[in-house]
């Protein structure tokens, strides 16, 4: 039976094919360029198949080598760049869930049967680098984000990203059903609208789950509260770029820090919390501060370039996250949010959050 996937499932098959054509891994900027200057030579990939586990060590060729380490066949490096260019062609030129007959081919000659890895783990691939510059070997699982689909997500809609505020003043009944009623185009920034148009505020309350507010108070304590205002501010406004939304906290320097000094407080915050998204905590388990993505994110350009954000390049990590990120809206129907709803006498509303890369 074929093998069939999207865009982005077939996009971790390129990922394994072109680095090991390239032999390398090339750094990104925070502008999404090649860094020439910041190269890792790969020793060797690791996954894990049903049959088994397979490395896939970079020598000449690339020798396919058994979890018992028996080698299992050697294939040039030539034929895997050849192999990495068609499939890119072929991704380029397919919609929706489809098949791709000569990677597959391939796929089965190298013991690779599965497109992704878990989706319970943020690690899709695991690579052996050599660092030059610590003369070191350490095995890293890196993330693969692609931008030949859809811009993929960086933090999953779920009734587990939802942000509860109690709406403060006096609306009748009436008026609620007339609020919830509003279908626009761009319907819950005009149910917010409508609220305040009667006299009503918004005030941020907790996370709709203990397991996310726990979370993000492991990262940083005042996490919630930043992330509620932050939250509002994109259903309120026109706002939705993450850099932009982190400006605008900054400017008003809503938790009322001592900002005398130009700390950047809301930015550092940030930072930290996309980073942690990114490398391992996910809203609905039990955080405990450690990172499955031990390398950081792989992104496969529009045009083939594959490139690492290298935790160990922190800084060009964590503004490349800032500056390629959106909040969007998912559905307000399926994740129970966008609705004046009463709780024990008071009034509240549920807003969601949704974090996408940026094309």
């Amino acid at each position: 039976m074929a093998i069939s996937g999207n865009k982005g499932e077939w996009s971790e098959i390129y990922t394994l094919f072109k680095v090991l054509g390239d032999k390398r891994l090339y750094s990104g900027s925070e502008s999404l360029e090649k860094v020439e200057h910041l190269v890792y030579p790969i020793v060797k990939v690791l996954r894990s198949e049903l049959q088994g586990n397979f490395e896939y060590t970079v020598d000449q060729d690339i020798v396919v080598i058994s979890s018992d380490k028996q080698v299992l066949h050697r294939v040039s490096i030539q034929e895997f760049q050849a192999q990495a260019l068609s499939l890119f062609e072929h991704v380029k030129d397919n919609h929706g869930s489809f098949s791709a007959p000569e990677a597959e081919s391939f796929m089965r000659k190298i013991h690779c049967s599965s497109l992704k890895a878990a989706s319970t783990v943020k690690t899709d691939i695991t690579i052996t680098i050599h660092d030059e510059r610590t003369n070191q070997t350490p095995q890293l699982g890196f993330s693969i984000k692609s931008q030949l689909g859809n811009p993929s997500t960086l933090l999953n809609a779920g009734k587990t990203t939802n942000f509860k505020y109690e709406v403060v003043g006096k609306l009748s009944q009436e008026s609620i059903v007339r609020i919830n009623s509003i279908d626009s185009r761009s319907k819950i920034k005009d149910r917010i609208e409508a609220v305040h148009k009667l006299g009503g505020r918004f005030q941020f309350i907790a996370t709709e789950q203990n397991v996310f507010s726990n979370n993000l108070v492991l990262i940083d304590s005042l996490l919630p509260q930043l992330l509620g205002h932050l939250v509002f501010e994109f259903y309120h406004s026109s706002h939705s770029k993450m850099i932009d939304l982190v400006k605008v906290l900054e400017q008003r320097n809503v938790l009322n820090f001592d900002d005398a000094s130009g700390h950047q407080f809301y930015t550092y915050k940030i930072k930290r919390f996309l980073t942690d998204v990114a490398l391992g905590m996910m809203p609905s388990k039990v955080w405990s501060g450690l990172h499955d993505a031990t390398g950081g994110y792989l992104i496969v350009k529009e045009n083939g370039d594959v490139l690492c954000y290298h935790i160990y390049n922190r800084n060009e990590f964590e503004s490349y996250l800032l500056n390629n990120t959106k909040l969007d809206t998912a559905s307000s129907s399926r994740h129970g949010f966008g609705v004046v709803f009463e709780e024990q006498g008071k009034l509240y509303m549920n807003l969601n959050l949704q974090i996408r890369f940026m094309k």
